[in-house]
C-alpha cells in the first residue's frame, strides 16, 4: 500500500515554525524521519493563513528535495501555490486534490495533465459530501470522465470516498466501504483509491485504535493508498500484517522488520 505521510503540514507547530523561520534543517529532519519510518510519499502542505503560500510551497518542495527523492504530494487549495509546487518538483508528483466541483476540475485537471501528475479526486461537489455510496460513485464517474477528456489515464487517478468522523456520522463508515467496492467497477483499468485516514477518529478518545481498525477494513475492500501518520508503529505493523493476510506480500517470519 502507498503510505503518504501527513506530517509535513504547516498546521503542525514544528513545521509551521520551520516555515516561518525558513529553517531548512528542521524541515529536512522531519522529512527524513518520515522516510525512515516507511513513508512512500510525502504530503506537503503549507497550512492555512500564509502571506505568500506560493513562495512557501516552492521553498518547502525545494528544501525537502535536497535530502530525499521520495515522491511528493502537493496539498493546497490555492491554485497559485499548487502550480508553484508543481514547477519546483523534480520527479514524480501527486496533486491533492480536486473535487467534482466544475471550477476545481477546470483548474486542476489541466495542471495534472501538464505535469503528468497523479491526482486525488474527492467525491464532493457544490452540494457537499454525498450521503450514500451510489452518489459517491456518480461523482467519481464525473471526475473520471473529465480527467480522461484532459488526457489523464485512470491509472493516475486516486478516488477518495471521503471518510467522516465516526463520532459525528457513524453510519458513513459502512457506506464508504460500499463506495470502495463500487469504484473498482467504474472503468477498466479501474482508478486507484485513497483516504485521509485520521478523519475517521476526529474528536474521539481512542484515535490510534479506531484508525488502525478502520484501515484494516478499508484494505480488505481494496484500499491502495492512505494519507496517514507513519509515526504510529502499531498502525504501520497493521498494514504489513494485512498485506500478508490479503496475499499482497510474501510471508516471512520477520515480516514486521521488512
Amino acid at each position: 500500500m502507498l503510505i503518504i505521510s501527513e506530517r509535513l503540514n504547516g498546521q503542525f507547530k514544528s513545521v509551521g515554525n520551520a516555515l516561518d523561520a525558513k529553517e531548512k534543517k528542521t524541515l529536512q529532519a522531519l522529512a527524513l524521519e518520515q522516510v525512515s519510518l516507511g513513508a512512500n510519499m510525502l504530503d506537503v502542505n503549507t497550512g492555512p493563513g500564509r502571506d505568500d503560500p506560493a513562495a512557501d510551497m516552492a521553498w518547502m518542495v525545494e528544501t525537502i528535495q535536497e535530502v530525499t527523492d521520495l515522491p511528493l504530494c502537493i496539498d493546497t487549495p490555492d491554485p497559485n501555490a499548487m502550480e508553484a509546487g508543481l514547477k519546483a518538483i523534480k520527479g514524480k508528483v501527486m496533486i491533492n486534490s480536486t473535487t467534482a466541483e466544475a471550477n476545481k476540475m477546470e483548474k486542476l485537471f489541466p495542471l495534472a495533465a501538464q505535469y503528468n501528475a497523479e491526482i486525488i479526486a474527492l467525491t464532493l461537489d457544490e452540494k457537499g459530501i454525498p450521503n450514500d455510496a451510489p452518489s459517491r460513485g456518480e461523482m467519481a464517474m464525473i471526475m473520471i470522465t473529465n480527467a480522461m477528456e484532459h488526457g489523464i489515464s485512470t491509472e493516475n487517478i486516486y478516488l477518495d470516498p471521503l471518510i467522516l468522523p465516526v463520532g459525528a456520522a457513524q453510519d458513513q463508515g459502512p457506506r464508504v466501504l460500499e463506495a470502495m467496492d463500487m469504484f473498482r467497477n467504474l472503468c477498466d483499468p479501474p482508478p486507484k483509491t485513497v483516504v485521509g485516514l485520521s478523519n475517521i477518529s476526529n474528536n474521539t478518545k481512542q484515535r490510534p485504535l479506531i484508525n488502525r481498525t478502520y484501515l484494516i477494513m478499508l484494505m480488505a475492500h481494496g484500499l491502495e493508498a492512505a494519507i496517514m501518520d507513519p509515526n504510529d508503529k502499531e498502525l504501520m505493523d497493521a498494514i504489513k500484517t494485512s498485506e500478508i493476510l490479503l496475499n499482497k506480500k510474501l510471508y516471512a517470519d520477520d515480516f514486521l522488520k521488512i
